[in-house]
């Protein structure tokens, strides 16, 4: 059976705050969307790694990069830097940060994030 289903991030399932980061959560049935403001100086081992206690973040994340620029580096030694325009899957075992001076905005698309992975910890 087909069915639309529709969210809205002015009213989000969930709101997460970290060090230098906010998380907006919206359910669409079992996918979760995930729209994230990371400021200059975020990273994921200084803002995340110490409320997950992981040596590297276990999640993995496909999304889109709207504004700013950041950067993931896999436990494997593999760097990217993602811009306004991209998008990525990053599979786990990775640190993320932001790149440079100005804010990044992305949104996330799948049923787990840093920031669910947080919150379960």
């Amino acid at each position: 059976m087909a069915s639309i289903v529709s969210n809205d991030f002015n009213s989000p399932d969930e709101t997460m705050t970290f060090d230098k980061a906010e998380a907006k959560i919206v359910n669409l049935g079992d996918v979760k969307v995930t729209k994230a403001l990371l400021q200059p100086g975020w990273s994921w081992s200084t803002c995340i790694k110490p409320v997950v206690g992981t040596e590297s973040c276990q999640a993995k994340h496909v999304g889109v990069v709207i504004q700013g620029s950041v950067s993931a580096k896999h436990d494997d030694g593999t760097q990217v830097q993602f811009k306004s325009g991209d998008v990525y899957v990053i599979e786990p075992g990775h640190d993320g940060w932001v790149e440079g001076n100005e804010a990044a905005l992305i949104y996330e698309f799948s049923g787990n994030t840093p920031w669910n992975v947080a919150s379960n910890s």
